[in-house]
C-alpha cells in the first residue's frame, strides 16, 4: 500500500476506473452477445434493429478510451458483417 497521499488518492482514483471500464466492457460484449443470439435464433429483423445500438456503444467505448480504436473496427466489422451475412442467406 502506498504511504504518500498522493499515491494512496491514485490507488482508489484507478480502482474506480477500472471498475467503471469493465462495466463498460461487459455491456458491449452483452450486446455482442444478443446480436449473434438473434441472428442465430433468425431473428434478423430485430437484429438489424440493435445493430446501430451496439456500434454507437462500441464506437463510445472506443472514443473513451476503454477498449482501443483498432479492437472497436475489428468488433464493428464482425457483428456487421455477421448481421450481414445472415441477411444475404435468408
Amino acid at each position: 500500500m502506498a504511504n504518500i497521499k498522493s499515491a494512496k488518492k491514485r490507488v482508489l482514483i484507478t480502482e474506480k476506473k477500472t471498475l467503471e471500464n469493465r462495466m463498460i466492457k461487459s455491456k458491449m460484449s452483452t450486446l455482442i452477445k444478443k446480436v449473434k443470439t438473434l441472428v442465430s435464433n433468425g431473428e434478423i429483423e430485430a437484429a438489424e434493429k440493435l445493430l446501430p445500438e451496439v456500434v454507437a456503444y462500441i464506437d463510445s467505448a472506443s472514443s473513451k478510451g476503454v477498449i482501443h480504436q483498432n479492437n472497436a473496427a475489428r468488433k464493428v466489422s464482425s457483428v456487421t458483417k455477421l448481421v450481414n451475412d445472415a441477411k444475404k442467406a435468408a
